[in-house]
């Protein structure tokens, strides 16, 4: 039988866990959950008096462009300049192409959409503050 002092010694069914020997990953590269609240978005900086002048005349140059092109693929296609130019002599099938009513519409409706686009950004511009 058993002694007092001897005792039975039963299987822990929750053995202690072994420490990792994986290396932990930086701060940094721990993923947040999403109850954590997002990062404060920085403040903007105020633009200098150089830099508001370059981005108004970058958005005006861009519109002007936009336009002009826009008027020209617009109106180009449909003058006989469109097909009787030097470039297109030595090419009888690329004169053809290019004489025919899709390609000419095709190219106005380029200009119609880049008139579009320069308008709109136009219409669109802000000033950061």
């Amino acid at each position: 039988m058993l002694d007092a002092t001897e005792r039975r010694v039963t299987i822990d069914p929750k053995p202690p866990v072994e420490k990792r020997t994986d290396p932990q990953p930086a701060p940094s590269q721990i993923s947040t959950t999403l109850l954590d609240p997002p990062p404060p978005a920085p403040a903007p900086q105020p633009h200098s008096g150089l830099q508001l002048w370059l981005h108004r005349t970058s958005v005006f140059l861009f519109v002007l462009i936009s336009a002009i092109a826009g008027v020209l693929l617009v109106i180009l296609p449909w003058t006989p300049e469109w097909t009787d130019n030097y470039l297109l002599l030595s090419f009888p099938w690329l004169r053809t192409f290019v004489s025919t009513g899709f390609f000419r519409g095709l190219c106005s409706g380029l200009g119609l959409l880049d008139i579009w686009i320069g308008f709109w950004e136009a219409l669109h511009y802000h000033e950061h503050q």
